[in-house]
């Protein structure tokens, strides 16, 4: 691969982290505008839409086998109904700006979650990075309270357990990927939750869908730049990606998400980020950095470039 090809996927990576931490703003407008899961439904439902119609161009899409279909059952539950039922809840109950940041646990989540299900060896680089990622979650959501433990808002749970659901669903798409083209499990996962999302909305939400149709033009571009630019491309862009760079590099670039989400927060909601928070981003920022593995991996790839260097220069001599 080209040193241009690369710095392209590295571009459209960053674009990735900025329409995922948008996304945050634009879900907590969506979410505080509409019955909370109707909406998330249909805004799943579309962005399912989506990845069909891109893959369907790409000749990638085709009907799962029965045990594809079982991983995508139980993965579509954890990745798409939990996730999304918890994540559209919290953010209707917390803060932006306190969603995007804990959102940025992910990789470190994926960690822990990785070593009870598929015994991945956790190192002491790893295990620091865990602690530095929950005492900034400890900072953002229990200090940044003002009250301790008893002030902790339902909201910034939910988000938590949004993506530990998540964080989960990851070990069963691992398991299928060699299989399932990534993407395309993606597309039926997301088809599966919403419609999932959609039953539990009609229990929950009785007439959920009216004053939806009258929704303003405003709400409309930022629901399809949500559901399409977001959750569609985004995911797809981000899985390419990893088959070409490698799952390390593009991890990297998570980091950047709940930076996006904190400046989204400031720009289009007008919410105000204090010292508590900053604080917790950074050790956040350092805890995934840690605890994902990826600057050991990083570490690891330039001292085997070195090598190769040295090896070639003396081959030279």
């Amino acid at each position: 691969m080209s040193k241009a090809e690369k710095y392209r996927i590295y571009l459209l990576l960053v674009f990735v982290m900025l329409s995922w931490g948008f996304n945050v703003i634009a879900t907590k407008i969506i979410v505080s505008s509409f019955p909370t899961i109707t909406i998330t439904s249909i805004r799943v439902f579309t962005a399912a839409l989506s990845v069909f119609i891109i893959l369907s161009f790409l000749n990638k899409v085709r009907l799962p086998s029965k045990n594809e279909l079982r991983y995508i059952l139980i993965a579509g539950f954890f990745n798409v109904v939990c996730h999304h039922y918890f994540l559209s809840i919290g953010l209707s109950q917390t803060s932006a700006s306190n969603g995007g940041l804990i959102l940025g646990l992910s990789p470190i989540l994926t960690t822990i979650v990785a070593f009870l299900f598929l015994k991945n060896k956790i190192t002491f680089v790893k295990f620091l990075g865990i602690l530095l990622g929950f005492t900034g979650v400890t900072f953002i959501v229990v200090i940044g309270s003002g009250g301790g433990i008893s002030s902790i808002s339902f909201g910034d749970i939910y988000v938590f357990l949004s993506i530990f659901t998540q964080a989960f669903s990851f070990v069963l798409i691992k398991k299928i990927s060699n299989s399932l083209d990534p993407r395309l499990m993606t597309g039926y996962m997301l088809l599966f939750g919403s419609i999932i999302l959609f039953i539990i909305g009609l229990f929950k939400e009785p007439g959920g869908l009216e004053g939806i149709p009258h929704a303003s033009f405003d709400f409309w571009m930022i629901f399809l730049a949500s559901a399409v630019i977001s959750t569609a491309l985004g995911h797809m862009i981000y899985n390419s990606a990893i088959g070409k760079v490698g799952v390390t590099e593009s991890a990297i670039f998570i980091n950047l998400n709940p930076f996006f989400a904190l400046i989204g927060a400031v720009l289009f909601l007008d919410e105000k980020i204090s010292s508590t928070q900053l604080i917790g981003f950074l050790f956040i920022l350092f805890g995934v950095l840690f605890g994902s593995g990826a600057l050991e991996e990083y570490l690891h790839q330039l001292k085997l470039k070195k090598k190769h260097v040295f090896i070639d220069k003396a081959k030279n001599v």
